[in-house]
């Protein structure tokens, strides 16, 4: 019996130092990439309006914003959709990709702003909590890409 408890209170104790070895390792790497989308998000991150639109007040809803659908759900009578593409930059855990949002105008094909955010999300040790995620630029920081083209008349 005491041989057990050994073995198991060994078993325990590489088990537990194995974690504290990794620990290190897993804030190195989430470090190195958020610095990487910080690097990036400061070539070419962040959101533009290259024309503005005047919309009647019915096209917003109670907060102020309209809604716009992604090109594979808009229907032919909307006059706007968004055209979305990611580029993973790293994948696995942690990964990291570039988000590209460009807002479009049916009836010409000309775009009117786009949106370009870079994340990184995950590496962190493994448990029962959410991964983490750090992205550029900061959802809350400016105003989005609706907010930049769309006003009401």
């Amino acid at each position: 019996m005491t041989m057990r408890k050994n073995i198991s209170a060994f078993t325990s104790l590489i088990l537990v130092a194995s974690v504290l070895l990794t620990i290190p390792g897993c804030e190195r790497e989430k470090d190195r990439l958020d610095a990487e989308v910080r690097r990036l998000c400061a070539k070419d991150g962040g959101v533009n309006a290259y024309e503005k639109v005047k919309l009647p007040a019915d096209k917003f809803d109670k907060f102020g914003v309209v809604l716009i659908p992604g090109k594979d759900k808009a229907k032919p009578e909307d006059d706007y959709f968004y055209e979305r593409d990611v580029q993973y930059l790293k994948k696995g855990d942690p990964e990291l990709w570039r988000s590209h949002h460009r807002l479009i105008r049916r009836k010409d094909g000309k775009v009117l702003g786009e949106s370009i955010r870079y994340t990184r999300r995950g590496g962190d040790m493994p448990g029962p909590w959410h991964e983490s995620s750090f992205s550029c630029p900061d959802i809350g920081a400016q105003p989005g890409l609706e907010q930049l083209v769309f006003q009401k008349e």
